[in-house]
């Protein structure tokens, strides 16, 4: 078995640990942040301050295949997360009222999503892990450098801590987020770097958690998983959690100076109710909120380099979760890209010696596992972002479909975002082909080119108009802002 060290102890760092502990690898987990907080997770959640994290305090989701993975890898931590306030979510349940074949259907179980805040998965990952006979987890230590073997047949042997302690392992891996601290380690050592693929994400997010304050749900979800939409000059999210709370996101083009008064709640607030499925949520007396407005800057989405085929290998030196690839948090794919890639290098890794051939194939599983979604992200928020810009006045774009309740289209010849929106309202298989492309079960570029889904598209009768509800226009959004005091 190896002597693994990984470095970051947060939801990839954790899911490695859980995966290459759960074979049998000797796991130390390296971590520069305290150690989390005591007491049951649904209640210490929100008082878990996480400054090396920013990110934890905005709003997450837990898609299908990240379910397929707990179930499947880790039973006993799904149990623990419903045990602890987390819910299945049956995506079924969203079918639109327009469908008129609502029979169950064979693979309909894999249609599931789970409701839990980031930090309460964190949690109760890290309490898993670390229960493991061979996990140990080490809080306040920061990794400086690593060490070589020289090139040819580069090979990592170590790690440095900011002590100057080295730490020696057969396999080290980078889980510090999206600084990828290994690409540092590799430049110091002499070893080029391969270019990162990167587009921006040309977006800023602004996130509230609140709680309901009686059981039940004030209004459907229309994702199943999520209330949400994309409109030609904004986008919303309202996201269930754990325990009856539920988190809002608007999100904004970067540098719109006009929105950027969302920070305020009571601007936050209005914007929200005026958002097609989000005032119930928000009536008096139905909710409270948790914490205050948090703004993100949503990062660009980067495949980096290193993790390709296209980087040299450096034997038993691996990285995963949002140190491998960011893709725009407004598609939820990060969490549950990061678990299914732990498990599966740990599944490469095996017990075998890691050699230059397992750094080729853990390139190769890298590519398959994140460069399906990653283009699709550049390709949407491309889109997306040409869409906002027209609705300012500083580009021309496509036409807009008039409802943001249909993903953004792939490459699907002859049909566009509203044949697709009208056939996923009106046709249960192509609800259920986009459902599972937008809860990462199956990759937008497979979808759209399965010329039965395209055929179904074109077929489909279109949906009258009325039927569908509108979000406040630009002018109207921003009416809405100054009349909350929030203009500017």
């Amino acid at each position: 078995m190896a002597d693994v060290v990984i470095v970051g102890a947060s939801i990839a760092g954790l899911a490695t640990a859980l995966a290459m502990g759960g074979a049998g690898h000797r796991v130390r987990v390296l971590e520069r942040a305290d150690a989390p907080p005591q007491g049951p997770p649904g209640e210490v959640a929100l008082d878990w301050d996480r400054p090396t994290v920013p990110q934890a305090v905005h709003s997450h989701t837990i898609s299908s295949s990240a379910v397929a993975v707990l179930r499947s890898r880790v039973p006993r931590l799904l149990e623990r997360l419903t045990e602890n306030g987390a819910e299945l979510l049956d995506l079924l349940d969203a079918l639109p009222p327009l469908v008129t074949d609502r029979a169950r259907e064979v693979g309909d179980e894999e249609l599931v999503a789970l409701a839990c805040r980031r930090n309460v998965l964190e949690l109760l990952l890290y309490r898993t892990a670390q229960e493991l006979p061979h996990v140990g987890i080490e809080h306040n230590v920061t990794v400086r450098g690593a060490e070589f073997d020289p090139a040819p047949g580069a090979r990592i042997r170590s790690v440095t801590d900011a002590d100057g302690r080295r730490v020696p392992a057969d396999v080290v891996v980078d889980a510090t987020g999206r600084r990828t601290e290994s690409r540092s380690w590799l430049e110091a050592a002499g070893v080029p770097l391969a270019p990162d693929l990167t587009v921006p994400s040309a977006m800023t997010g602004f996130s509230r958690h609140y709680r309901l304050r009686s059981p039940g749900r004030p209004a459907p979800l229309n994702r199943g998983n999520a209330t949400a939409g994309v409109w030609d000059h904004y986008a919303a999210a309202l996201h269930p959690g754990d325990n009856g709370t539920f988190a809002i996101a608007l999100m904004m083009p970067t540098g719109d100076r006009e929105t950027a008064s969302l920070r305020d709640p009571a601007a936050f607030g209005a914007v929200a109710r005026a958002t097609p499925g989000l005032g119930p949520w928000l009536e008096p007396g139905v909710s409270e909120a948790l914490t205050p407005v948090n703004v993100i800057a949503c990062p660009p989405n980067t495949l980096r380099g290193t993790v390709t085929d296209r980087q040299e290998p450096v034997a038993g030196l691996f990285a995963v979760g949002d140190a491998a690839c960011v893709t725009n948090p407004l598609f939820g794919r990060g969490m549950s890209l990061a678990l299914r890639h732990a498990f599966e290098l740990a599944d490469l890794i095996g017990t075998g010696r890691v050699d230059h051939a397992t750094s080729r194939a853990a390139a190769r599983l890298a590519e398959r596992v994140y460069l399906p979604w990653y283009e699709a992200a550049a390709r949407d928020d491309g889109r997306r972002s040409a869409l906002w810009d027209a609705s300012r006045g500083i580009s021309p774009a496509e036409p807009a479909p008039s409802s943001g309740s249909a993903p953004s289209p792939g490459p699907a010849a002859g049909s566009g975002p509203v044949q697709l929106r009208d056939a996923m309202l009106s046709d249960a298989w192509v609800w259920r082909a986009m459902t599972r492309s937008v809860m990462g079960l199956r990759p937008p570029a497979e979808v759209f080119g399965d010329e039965k889904f395209l055929a179904r598209v074109r077929q489909a009768p279109p949906v009258d108009p009325a039927l569908i509800p509108s979000a406040p226009t630009r002018e109207e959004l921003l009416g809405i802002l100054a009349s909350s005091g929030g203009a500017g």
